[in-house]
Formats: structure tokens, C-alpha cells, sequence
């Protein structure tokens, strides 16, 4: 079983859930490492949710 398997048992039906999550913990470690890095913090939480998007369901 791939990364991509055990990802997909995981997240199941609740991939707005999830988008939430990541949203929550970026904010969570922007507000920890502050503006100097928080549009890196951004950038990777955007890509999490895409590959999050592109998951079949």
C-alpha cells in the first residue's frame, strides 16, 4: 500500500474537513514563526489542499 493509499483511507469523504485542518495548523504555525515566513507557511498549506483536491473521492 503507497502513501497515496493510506492518504485516501484516511481522509475518506471529509476532504472539506481536512482543507479545514490545514488552513487551522497554517495559521497556528504563521502565527508561531510570524511574517518573516508566513508566505512560505501559505504556499505549502495551498498545496497540501490541492493535493487534498485531486484525491478521488
Amino acid at each position: 500500500m503507497g502513501f497515496l493509499d493510506k492518504l485516501r483511507n484516511l481522509i475518506g469523504g471529509n476532504k472539506t474537513k481536512v482543507k479545514q485542518g490545514i488552513d487551522k495548523a497554517s495559521d497556528t504555525v504563521e502565527s508561531k514563526v510570524g511574517a518573516k515566513h508566513a508566505d512560505k507557511v501559505e504556499n505549502v498549506a495551498e498545496k497540501a489542499k490541492d493535493v487534498v483536491d485531486k484525491l478521488p473521492e
